[in-house]
């Protein structure tokens, strides 16, 4: 996640992707109320939890830029995955 700036990063795991971006979207996390990250720009797909909670402790300690620069090849302008999820939410 992100914000409208793209200058604030939200690395996190879930098992229910479509429930997580709504309760940012919605300023649900106390991180991305604050923050403003409420923009899905990435997704890593897991079966195995262990896996992917791996994943995200690297992530966490990456340098902003590596992690934009992963970003940015698979969604070169960073847009919203989720803009069209949430149609009651459109014009927020």
């Amino acid at each position: 996640m992100t914000n409208i700036n793209r200058t604030v990063l939200y690395v996190g795991v879930t098992n229910n992707l479509d429930v997580r971006v709504w309760q940012h979207k919605t300023g649900q996390s106390k991180f991305t109320a604050k923050y403003k990250c409420n923009r899905l720009v990435y997704i890593e797909p897991y079966t195995d939890i262990r896996v992917a909670k791996r994943r995200e402790w690297l992530l966490k300690r990456w340098r902003h830029e590596w992690t934009i620069e992963l970003i940015t090849k698979a969604n070169p302008f960073m847009q919203d995955l989720a803009k069209d999820w949430y149609p009651s939410l459109r014009g927020k």
